[in-house]
């Protein structure tokens, strides 16, 4: 009731304002559920692209609606299948790919601009992206009509994730290219993620997660602005990617708080004047370190109510976790299970009738501002120390970290914090559950195809394209189209990442 509203004392309205208003404390849309669900994009990739097509289809046929690509370990390092470090990891973790035809198979029958994509690929995104355009293009689908997200977060690959190739300043350079590029020409392009999902599964607390996160998105702007970006024209495609854990009244104070924070950080500290460039717009994926190989049955219980936080809190995308992901990849019943757990979230328990159902709270409240407030301390302290990279550089958010994940450790062990069926109410013998079994050979076939696809190219262009990519990359042009020129030549994944191996090299932690 506006009236009601207008009762309320200054500093609630300054802090919580309207749904929908800035500083979005209470969500990004005015109506927020009560007009449009969430998407419903869950995580999926194993094995060849043919195998993760049937996936992603039947997913769909489920009721899903978007998709999230989960690629294997050598595709995320740049690497072909044949690659000797590919060996035993080809399709394990995710799906092989490294041609714009394992591309075309990985997306058969999936019109593009019916169908919103988030690939998880951060020092190879640009490369995935291109690739994913080129199919695209085959489709007969305008680029304009793409949409989807990257999630071209490098920065938290060398704090919580590994999957790094080159050094931090060459990297912010593709990243910051890949912004460029798209504004240009993939104007409904979310050109990065930034990731605090792995930040708190390396075990970072709530607040580290908010504020480790928001200086890598600093970091981001700051490199893009200083690049010569126009600052409202690419802000608005910056997205966030966060984790759900148990604490359900925390979680969705997490939420927003990182909103309220970010509004304030682009308005008053950047200058930002687009509405858009203050929204934090963001998936949420519950927490797989929660999960337990024990009593896994139980997981599904901790993923439901950790959806359910992600949504008290506002989020606009949501994965949630199979019970069985402690012990593999998803089944294929398992994957179901956790689809149907945010469909009986989303029409069955009544949650989205509520714009914010649990503002106004004397303890979301009060959870929501002590967070925010030990956030942005610590991110001052970032600031201090230089920034993100420079925090990185020396070793300070990787220490934070380490010693979270060390004291929540010590907690469980000392049963000052309750896992069940860990180190409370234990099972003396568990009925085992089905586990995907990956198929051996996969590694031996993709091997073989990508020597064979090598075999019939003409090899003159490839070399020509990849020969043009390193000079680029040896001076300031933006990369993209070289990097696509190079895929319709028919470079490989692993040859495209090679060349700009040769230019840039690789990072070493420590060196």
């Amino acid at each position: 009731m506006p009236e009601l509203y207008e009762s309320l004392p200054p500093n609630y309205r300054e802090k919580l304002g309207r749904p929908g208003e800035y500083p979005f404390t209470r969500g990004i849309y005015p109506r927020m559920y009560a007009e449009r669900l969430w998407t419903m994009r869950q995580y999926a990739g194993f094995g060849s692209a043919e195998e993760t097509n049937r996936r992603f289809r039947y997913l769909l046929a489920q009721g899903q609606t978007g998709l999230s690509v989960a690629f294997d370990l050598p595709t995320q390092l740049g690497l072909d299948p044949d690659h000797p470090l590919a060996v035993g990891e080809v399709g394990r973790v995710g799906v092989s790919i490294a041609t714009v035809e394992d591309m075309e198979r990985l997306f058969a029958g999936i019109p593009l601009d019916r169908v919103t994509t988030s690939m998880t690929i951060n020092a190879p995104a640009m490369m995935l992206l291109a690739l994913y355009l080129l199919v695209a293009e085959r489709q007969g689908v305008s680029w304009e009509k793409v949409g989807g997200t990257v999630q071209n977060d490098i920065l938290k690959e060398y704090v919580a994730r590994g999957t790094y190739i080159y050094p931090p300043k060459p990297s912010m350079r593709l990243v910051t290219d890949l912004f460029a590029f798209c504004s240009q020409h993939v104007p409904r392009w979310n050109t990065i993620s930034v990731s605090g999902y792995h930040i708190r599964e390396a075990g970072a607390t709530a607040v580290q997660e908010i504020a480790f996160t928001l200086a890598n998105a600093k970091a981001y702007v700051r490199a893009a602005v200083e690049r010569g970006l126009d600052l409202d024209r690419f802000a608005p495609r910056i997205s966030f990617f966060f984790a759900a854990h148990n604490d359900i009244f925390e979680e969705a104070a997490k939420f927003r708080a990182a909103r309220r924070l970010w509004a304030r950080i682009m308005r008053e500290e950047f200058g930002a004047k687009n509405k858009k460039s203050w929204m934090l717009r963001f998936h949420t994926q519950t927490g797989g370190s929660t999960l337990t190989a024990q009593q896994p049955l139980n997981n599904i219980v901790r993923v439901a109510y950790q959806a359910l936080a992600a949504v008290l809190g506002g989020t606009q995308s949501l994965h949630t976790n199979a019970y069985d992901e402690a012990l593999g990849l998803p089944t294929e019943q398992s994957a179901l299970i956790a689809l149907r757990t945010q469909q009986i979230l989303a029409y069955e328990s009544g949650v989205t009738r509520a714009i914010d159902p649990l503002g106004g709270s004397f303890y979301l409240e009060h959870l929501t501002d002590a967070l925010e407030r030990e956030a942005e301390e610590l991110i001052r302290r970032i600031d201090e120390l230089g920034g993100s990279v420079a925090a990185i550089e020396a070793g300070f958010i990787q220490r934070e970290i380490e010693e979270s994940a060390w004291r929540f450790q010590r907690e469980v062990e000392e049963k000052q914090r309750i896992i069940v069926g860990v180190n409370a109410y234990v099972l003396e013998e568990e009925t085992p559950v089905p586990v995907l079994r990956i198929d051996p050979e996969v590694g031996q076939r993709r091997a073989e195809e990508i020597r064979r696809y090598r075999a019939e190219r003409d090899p003159g262009p490839v070399q020509t394209a990849l020969e043009r990519l390193k000079d680029a990359a040896r001076g300031a042009e933006n990369l993209f189209p070289y990097v696509l020129d190079a895929f319709r030549a028919r470079a490989t994944l692993g040859e495209v990442a090679g060349a700009l191996r040769a230019v840039f090299g690789e990072y070493q932690p420590g060196g």
